[in-house]
């Protein structure tokens, strides 16, 4: 190949990098000028979440399925593509004519401005982290035009093709051009993320010692049964499943919560006067609903609040109500059953986890915590208002998408140990998990099969409440061979684990764990 088609296909290849590369220019500037005012406001966020809120249950539940907790970054992933994979037209369309790119670029800016404005607790200053991006995107595509057109028809190599002018010049400036764009988007990104985890901090809160006071916590067999699950889970490792896309960064000073709606006496409570109420600690145990039968979605803690029933009797509840329709920080919205959150279960608006004050990632300052409930029902974090109304004038997010309104925790279990597909040797091994079953009397029994064989007893560790998982393990003889261990749990009103299967929509998965192990 001669030096000029060489030429012409580098050209080419830098034409259509060029859109992307100030694209990527201006998304790290609106992402830093996020990070600075409203994070939420950050472009690929605004996208991304709007994609969330219009993607089928389906979807979202495939992805959660396959993908975990990492369903979010592979989203932000993947808007970010679609949006650098658009931009590939920009350098294409500029080099016809500059305001053709730009025009380009204005269309992308527009998108994301509309994804922002979109968001349920948006104002007119949410778009500016867009505009940014836009604005830089085509002062970075202006700049690059201009500092590759210097390059004078009078330069070695010229080529003329249909009209444009190619030249060696041409093509070593816009490659010098695009270097410095994509290393400047480098280093605005990473002030951006800088600045989001200087804001994410954890803050500094002394919490009151709670006036009724958990039980003292047994010890767990985890070091009995290596590879079962930690009695009490920690803090970076709890599981974490919700809509956001970044994480609220709520300041305790100005955080407030509303209590209004079918209420005697509406208010207002700020977190200095709700730290001065009476507090309760307890443990429980909290699952998603999209957690599928022996998946990861559970997690159990200490949890130090305030009654939830105290901070509603306060306000005087109405005769009318028959849901509390809590909402978030950024607008999000969640209905629990008002008979369930003040039957007498330990329901509170949790300010402390595992001895310390909530994490930003668990809904710091406050959250609800309801035991029994599926977090989708139960378990607002960043709560900042309580509203009582009705379900035939008020839906809530999930509700919308036709998830259950009364969604009671299933009672189920699961093996920690051995992993599925492990490979074991022959002889004395054990068998060990979790179990739940916070209606009616707790765990009482956890049974195992192996080889689709009869039930026998495991042996269960300590109990810290009935709101709480309890472990189990049994002793297994393992013989050579393919076989399949099963685990169930039969709860204190004698009611046992079902076999039949169903998906976690719309009230939770149920079904009996089986895994495959093999033995040489």
């Amino acid at each position: 190949m001669s030096s000029r088609p060489r030429t012409r296909v580098l050209d080419l290849a830098l034409r259509l990098a060029i859109g992307p590369a100030v694209g990527a220019l201006g998304l790290a500037a609106g992402h830093l000028t996020a990070a600075l005012t409203t994070p939420a406001a950050s472009p690929v966020l605004a996208v991304g979440s709007t994609v969330i809120d219009h993607t089928p249950t389906p979807v979202k539940e495939w992805a959660i399925a396959h993908f975990g907790t990492h369903d979010k970054t592979i989203l932000i992933g993947s808007v970010l593509i679609a949006v650098l994979l658009l931009a590939t037209m920009v350098g294409p369309l500029a080099r016809r004519r500059l305001a053709y790119g730009a025009a380009a670029l204005g269309v992308l800016t527009l998108i994301a401005a509309a994804g922002a404005l979109h968001r349920p607790s948006a104002g007119p200053a949410w778009v500016v982290p867009s505009l940014v991006t836009g604005l830089v995107a085509i002062a970075a595509l202006a700049l690059e035009d201009r500092f590759a057109r210097a390059a004078t028809p009078e330069a070695p190599g010229l080529e003329v093709r249909g009209g444009s002018a190619t030249t060696l010049e041409t093509t070593r400036r816009t490659a010098l051009a695009l270097g410095a764009t994509v290393a400047a988007a480098a280093a605005i990104g990473e002030t951006g993320r800088w600045a989001i985890a200087r804001r994410s901090r954890a803050e500094s809160v002394t919490l009151p010692a709670a006036a009724d006071r958990a039980a003292a916590f047994p010890a767990g067999i985890d070091r009995m049964v290596p590879g079962i699950t930690p009695f009490r889970t920690p803090i970076d490792r709890f599981y974490r499943v919700d809509t956001r896309l970044d994480l609220p960064v709520v300041d305790s000073g100005s955080w407030s919560l509303r209590i209004d709606g079918d209420v005697a006496h509406p208010y207002e409570i700020d977190y200095g006067e709700l730290l001065a109420m009476p507090m309760i600690e307890r443990d429980i145990t909290l699952t998603c609903v999209s957690n599928s039968v022996g998946g990861p979605y559970v997690g159990s803690a200490r949890w130090l609040g305030v009654r939830l029933t105290d901070v509603l009797d306060r306000a005087g509840v109405g005769g009318s109500a028959d849901q509390i329709l809590s909402t978030d920080v950024a607008g999000m919205t969640i209905s629990t059953p008002l008979a369930l959150a003040t039957d007498g279960r330990d329901a509170m608006l949790a300010v402390g986890m595992n001895g310390e004050p909530l994490p930003r990632a668990h809904g710091f300052p406050v959250r609800m915590v309801i035991p029994g409930l599926y977090g989708f029902i139960s378990a607002t974090k960043w709560v900042t208002r309580l509203t009582l109304t009705t379900y035939e004038q008020r839906q809530a997010y999930w509700t919308k998408r036709g998830w259950a309104t009364d969604a009671p925790i299933k009672i189920s279990s699961r093996i920690d140990t051995p992993r599925p597909l492990a490979a074991l040797k022959a002889g004395d091994q054990m068998i060990g998990g979790v179990a739940w079953a916070q209606q009616n009397g707790g765990v009482a029994r956890v049974e195992v099969s192996i080889d689709g064989g009869p039930w026998k007893a495991a042996h269960l560790g300590p109990s810290a409440g009935n709101d709480y998982w309890r472990q189990w393990y049994a002793p297994w003889h393992a013989t050579p061979g393919n076989h399949q261990l099963s685990c169930r749990v039969i709860d204190g009103a004698g009611h046992t684990q079902t076999a039949m299967r169903a998906e976690p929509f719309p009230g939770g998965s149920s079904g009996v764990q089986s895994i495959s192990v093999d033995v040489s």
